[in-house]
């Protein structure tokens, strides 16, 4: 089986796990940092929260440690993998837990201020030093993860939106306590009038509790969403370990023991029976069957096997008894291998940069440099300090995010909940980014273009003979066998077939068995011949042309006689032709890729009308063929449903997932079509690039208004009601323009 050898792995090479990242601009600046050190070359992934790095002999990871330490986040290398979870999870579980109960104490304590400022007639005695009490906690605690963050960008001379929340929140509840207890904001029955006014106020008598609270919970939301689905990065690698068997039946002498797997070591001989999976990579030493190798290979034939093939853990031995001996355990098995790989492409994957990150970049340090401008500016005209406090800290408050902490959670939520609807699962912002300028979609063949499953495609009886009778008694005797062929065949009959006797499974050539007093025989033609069953120039052609097609085809024959020729095959998908023509229509080039052999590769192909193809391909492979073309300067999608996919799934810009393939590639895509109709994928494309232009959209009028806003602030002419007010009409803009992808069809 030359189809299972071992997966390539480059030396010198570690993964780190980092810790502090709130952003994807923190992954960049970690990314940049550890470039720039001599023979390294990293990749930083924000979701899984991890540093692929290459390096030279010359760098140690405790080097590559200490420069991630001092641009001020954390790094660690991950313990090794637990015997009985290879992929567990290096961060706290309780992690999570956390974030929770800092987001629920702050919705409990800020709803009440948001309420108490919006509505006057609720606006009792003290009512501001209730909302002082109830709002600290919010903006202290609860905002804590962004103060921190923005704390460490300060130091590193970088600000992203942690930085705006941070100095918004801490200035608009800086200013309140200042007016509080030093201005007239404190006194007994104040109020905040809803007035629309503009005038110019020394702001001692107005407080902005409200904006702190609201803005620091608005955001631990979408912090609190973000890191539970981060949570969920690990589920590929915990699903695919998961696929190995668990327990092995060695043996010890001529005796048989069952253990669990752990315990396997290399040179152990273990027994395989019919049905079960091969515990881990090794060599057979007895016995010959048929393997399904299509988790590894995405190969819908199974490998016929014997004496000294080499055969992989995880595959399922679909045939006869097989002893094997161990070669490799744990850690180097193929299994574990793919495991590693399909976290390397995670982990390569570029980081798409959060769109409000990439605007805060610039947006940032202009909102400070006005803030600091407009003070000096009031000072310098002799308007005294707390005009010009008044006027700078309302230029901060103006540019606090609002309407951005529902820009993008919005847009997803209505675009996520419509996929939902017609079987599309969206799983972040990251997902969208890349459909806009995807080109090349990677198809699968087993599985996403095809069925995935063998099927009867042709029954060819010889003269004279009635090709239902021939279907009829092969099937009798296939029924019999576990082999994933004669499964087919059987399953292609639809009646009741009559009973075997005398059934023998013949070693890597077929099957006999006696039926209504026939002695058939059915198997490879070599069966046949060898046993005097000679075919006819008709059966000879129909075997051809079942090779010629791609199919797999096996010869019935009985009493002397080849009476049939039966070709099996892996169907191609009813929609799958519409669906090639519908994403060439939203420009995609589509290419067809598998590990099956190049005649069924091009006879899927031409059905379909793919033009390009490339067969013969291991997992490895497949990520190799997806790297190879985005070298070439292409955006690629790659659509697959197998385990064999998941690397490159992960690897591609845009992964597209079946939802009738397995958990392993449903974890490693961006994109999961539950349906597992290709058609779908064309849908997903499209609802993608209307959800992602919503969301810039979003983005663009969120930042408008306070744009807008900032001359007012910076004139001294902004009262907290406008402010207030133009804040909650961006947000009900952002809801109300998301709210637009419910009539996507």
């Amino acid at each position: 089986m030359a189809n299972t050898r071992p997966l390539p792995a480059a030396p010198n090479q570690v993964e780190l796990a980092i810790g502090g990242m709130t952003c994807a601009s923190c992954a960049s600046r970690i990314e940049k940092k550890l470039n720039r050190m001599d023979g390294v070359t990293a990749s930083v992934n924000y979701a899984t929260e991890k540093a692929f790095v290459t390096y030279d002999d010359a760098v140690t990871p405790e080097a590559l440690i200490a420069t991630v330490e001092k641009t001020g986040y954390t790094a660690v290398l991950p313990p090794p993998p637990a015997a009985d979870d290879p992929a567990a999870p290096a961060e706290p579980a309780d992690e999570l837990r956390a974030l929770r109960t800092r987001l629920f104490t702050a919705i409990a304590l800020s709803v009440p201020v948001v309420l108490l400022a919006m509505v006057p007639a609720w606006q009792f005695t003290y009512w501001q030093w209730a909302s002082l009490t109830l709002a600290a906690p919010v903006v202290v605690h609860g905002g804590l993860p962004f103060h921190r963050a923005a704390w460490i960008n300060l130091r590193h001379g970088a600000a992203t939106m942690d930085t705006l929340v941070s100095l918004g929140t801490l200035a608009a509840f800086g200013w309140s306590l200042w007016a509080l207890f030093l201005g007239t904001a404190g006194e007994p029955g104040m109020t905040h009038p809803f007035t629309l006014d503009i005038g110019r106020t020394d702001g001692s008598g107005a407080i902005y509790l409200e904006a702190a609270a609201g803005v620091t919970t608005f955001l631990l939301a979408g912090r609190y969403f973000e890191a539970r689905s981060k949570k969920r990065a690990g589920a590929a690698l915990r699903a695919l370990m998961e696929m190995g068997a668990k327990d092995v039946t060695v043996l010890r002498g001529a005796t048989e023991f069952r253990i669990p797997v752990a315990q396997l070591s290399e040179g152990d001989r273990f027994v395989v029976r019919p049905g079960e999976k091969i515990a881990t990579d090794g060599v057979i030493e007895d016995g010959a069957s048929a393997v399904d190798t299509s988790m590894l290979t995405g190969e819908s034939v199974p490998v016929e096997v014997g004496p000294g093939d080499t055969v992989a853990g995880a595959t399922v031995n679909a045939g006869g008894r097989l002893i094997v001996r161990a070669t490799r355990v744990g850690a180097g098995t193929q299994l574990a291998q793919m495991a590693r790989l399909v976290e390397q492409a995670q982990t390569g994957k570029a980081a798409a940069q959060r769109l409000a990150d990439r605007i805060s970049g610039v947006f940032v340090p202009i909102v400070i440099a006005l803030a600091v401008a407009t003070l000096g500016w009031w000072i310098g005209a002799g308007h005294g300090l707390t005009a010009a406090f008044t006027a700078a800290v309302a230029v901060l408050i103006i540019a606090c995010p609002c309407a951005l902490g529902l820009a993008t959670p919005t847009a997803l939520l209505v675009g996520t909940g419509r996929g939902a609807q017609l079987g599309i699962l969206i799983k972040g912002p990251e997902a969208l980014e890349s459909t806009r300028r995807v080109d090349t979609i990677v198809l699968d063949k087993t599985g996403t273009v095809t069925t995935g499953r063998m099927t009867l495609a042709t029954t060819v009886a010889a003269d004279g003979e009635d090709p239902a009778e021939v279907l009829r008694l092969t099937a009798a005797v296939e029924a019999a066998s576990e082999h994933p062929i004669a499964r087919a065949i059987a399953a292609a009959h639809d009646g009741v077939l009559p009973p075997v006797t005398d059934f023998r499974n013949r070693e890597g050539l077929g099957v006999s068995g006696a039926v209504d007093g026939h002695d058939l025989l059915v198997g490879r033609p070599r069966l046949l011949r060898e046993n005097g069953y000679p075919l006819t120039a008709g059966l000879e052609e129909a075997l051809r042309a079942a090779q010629e097609a791609g199919q797999t085809a096996v010869v019935t024959g009985w009493d002397g006689r080849a009476r049939g020729v039966l070709a099996v095959a892996d169907a191609v998908k009813p929609t799958s032709r519409a669906a090639v023509s519908a994403l060439r229509g939203l420009g995609l080039t589509p290419v067809l890729l598998t590990g099956d052999n190049e005649t069924v590769a091009r006879a899927v192909a031409a059905d379909v009308g793919i033009d390009e193809v490339i067969a013969d391909v291991l997992p490895a492979g497949k990520v190799d063929v997806v790297t190879r073309l985005q070298s070439e300067g292409r955006v690629v999608a790659m659509a697959g449903d197998g385990v064999n996919d998941a690397a490159a799934l992960a690897q591609a810009d845009l992964g597209l997932a079946m939802g009738t393939g397995t958990d392993v590639a449903i974890e490693a895509s961006d994109l999961t079509l539950v349906r597992g109709d290709l058609m779908t994928a064309a849908d997903a494309i499209r609802l993608s690039r209307r959800t992602l232009r919503i969301i810039r959209s979003n983005l663009f009028w969120a930042f408008a208004y306070n744009v807008a806003a900032l001359p007012l602030a910076m004139a001294g002419l902004l009262n907290p009601m406008i402010a207030g007010a133009a804040m909650a009409f961006s947000s009900v803009f952002v809801v109300g323009n998301s709210l637009r992808l419910r009539r996507f069809t």
